[in-house]
């Protein structure tokens, strides 16, 4: 007895669907407003969205999902490679534009659309500029860190150095205070000092709050 053979058609695979993992017991909607805030699910979304053809054909969802996931967690480890070559590519990338831009600048005849053409040139020029600044804060955070800390060792002196002066101040003010509590004005010859003199009250200290410190 012959069997017969059914020839199935799998259901293609819907490259813009992104699968949820809903454990037992975990409320439907969180675990779907979860997934969709995961900032993976956010930036394949995006990814997905400038490099799909008319058809609908390009990168998978989930596979990019999955593969961003693999370089954040790269990231976390200490392993920057990855953003190091990104940084240096979108320099390049912008450096390209700002030529471009620039060139087409240059061809212009007329001063609005030649103003024009060159802010974005300048535009593009700057990104590039702040792209490399920061891929040297992320290849050497030390000396980044090493600077900021000189800073405010600067800060410092400069704050203590002023307050110094201010206590020499008041140092020499007090002084002047005490050489004349004694003196009397003579108005007369004959005149007798007065032994009611009042005395100068005392300066209580006056209590500055330290500024607090919240932690996030």
């Amino acid at each position: 007895m012959s069997k017969s053979k059914k020839n199935l058609s799998a259901t293609p695979k819907n490259p813009d669907a992104v699968t949820i993992h809903i454990k037992p017991g975990d409320d439907t909607r969180t675990s779907i407003a979860q997934t969709y805030l995961r900032p993976t699910v956010q930036a394949a979304s995006t990814v997905r969205a400038f490099n799909k053809a008319k058809d609908s054909s390009g990168p998978d969802l989930m596979a990019l999902i999955d593969e961003l996931g693999r370089q954040v967690q790269a990231a976390n480890d200490g392993d920057l490679r990855r953003a190091e070559a990104m940084l240096i590519a979108q320099a390049h990338a912008l450096d390209a534009i700002f030529g471009t831009l620039a060139r087409r600048a240059a061809a212009q005849d007329y001063l609005p659309q030649f103003q024009a053409f060159l802010q974005l040139a300048l535009k593009a020029q700057a990104q590039s500029r702040a792209t490399l600044q920061t891929l040297v804060e992320v290849k050497y955070p030390r000396q980044t860190q090493f600077v900021r800390q000189q800073n405010v060792a600067v800060n410092q002196q400069v704050n203590n150095g002023n307050d110094s002066r201010a206590r020499a101040i008041e140092s020499e003010q007090s002084k002047l205070l005490e050489a004349k509590d004694g003196e009397r004005l003579d108005t007369a010859a004959t005149s007798a000092a007065s032994s009611a003199d009042p005395h100068l009250a005392t300066v209580g200290q006056v209590n500055r709050a330290a500024n607090g410190t919240r932690e996030i």
